[in-house]
């Protein structure tokens, strides 16, 4: 692809083209442009310029279609340069103020800006939980209670502290069970309970040939501790319904896939995980987020923090097609007030 420099006159009609396509959803011929462009253009000149944009990568024909769409490249181009926001109207302020001013807990908080994103978009809105809600291991200890019955003790975030009983498949003795809590603690303090269990997982299905007795122990041990361990939702999505309105532009199977994404979280928390160690508001194009998943949709997210500290990320997920400069502001707004309420419970 050529990477020559886009003229003004051409980077002007390329915004011209992505504003009519956005408000619109259909392919936008030189005639409309012209039309709209104000710059006392013929639409054989538009055209021409149009045909320049499409050699450049930024616009493409369908099929069915004499008019151009904006591709993933002139999405960037345009949120990186020719992009003017809108500030949010009065009222939508005074709204969003009175949702995040009731008491509430983090969960209903996080579960609010979901909404709140979600309902004044018109698009799906992700909010991770406070990464200080996440259930942190600080120690681990079993007890015998019989036989092959042991009651384990979890110590979680600062004071909580966490009691199940479990069977195990034989009996161990008083100097196993404290060397596999020893163990535990001292490789896994620090961690939440999810991503210990992940380890779990993976360190049961290696071949065990390779482990010696009492690592073999250790393992079978602490993974029927932790087999029973509550999880907590990661993040918060709302309103995934909108995103059938991208059906013609994203297709069934990637909508598919997308939904597959929200249900098993991996990707999801990842990408939300990032864009919490950002510095701002992030505007990821098409694949540019390193997902395959997100490559017919877009993304703007936003970190929040509590006390300083930047402890998540929210943001809208819909099709390319987006208003970006009636949705960045959104977005903005959203994560200072949810990190305000958050720092007052």
């Amino acid at each position: 692809m050529k990477s020559e420099p886009v003229s003004d006159r051409a980077q002007h009609i390329l915004k011209i083209l992505i504003e009519r396509y956005i408000r619109e959803g259909q392919p936008v011929g030189s005639k409309t442009v012209a039309q709209d462009c104000q710059l006392h253009l013929s639409s054989a000149s538009v055209r021409n310029v149009m045909a320049e944009l499409e050699d450049l990568g930024f616009l493409h024909s369908p099929h069915t279609s004499a008019g151009r769409v904006p591709t993933p490249q002139a999405y960037r181009l345009f949120v990186d340069s020719l992009l003017t926001t809108q500030p949010l109207d009065e009222r939508t302020v005074k709204n969003y103020k009175a949702a995040f001013g009731l008491p509430q807990s983090t969960q209903e908080l996080v579960t609010t800006a979901s909404n709140m994103l979600s309902k004044i978009t018109n698009l799906a809105g992700l909010v991770s939980l406070p990464r200080r809600e996440l259930q942190i291991l600080r120690h681990v200890e079993f007890i015998i209670l019989s036989e092959n019955r042991v009651l384990v003790v979890l110590v979680i975030n600062d004071s909580e502290v966490q009691n199940r009983i479990i069977e195990l498949k034989r009996v161990y003795s008083k100097p196993e069970l404290e060397r596999a809590g020893n163990y535990l603690t001292k490789h896994f303090a620090g961690k939440d309970l999810s991503s210990i269990q992940k380890a779990l997982v993976t360190a049961l299905s290696e071949d065990k040939a390779h482990m010696d007795s009492v690592m073999q122990k250790i393992i079978d041990v602490a993974a029927s501790a932790f087999k029973q361990a509550p999880s907590k939702e990661d993040y918060v999505v709302s309103g995934t319904s909108h995103l059938f309105d991208a059906l013609d532009e994203a297709g069934v199977d990637n909508l598919k896939t997308l939904f597959d994404a929200f249900s098993q979280k991996r990707d999801m928390c990842q990408l939300l995980e990032a864009c919490q160690q950002a510095e701002g508001l992030q505007i990821f194009v098409g694949g540019e987020s390193g997902y395959e998943i997100f490559g017919q949709y877009s993304l703007i997210t936003a970190p929040y923090s509590v006390d300083g500290e930047m402890v998540g990320a929210l943001g809208v997920i819909g099709p390319s097609r987006m208003p970006y400069d009636k949705l960045i502001p959104i977005v903005d707004i959203t994560s200072k007030l949810l990190g305000d309420a958050l720092n007052k419970t």
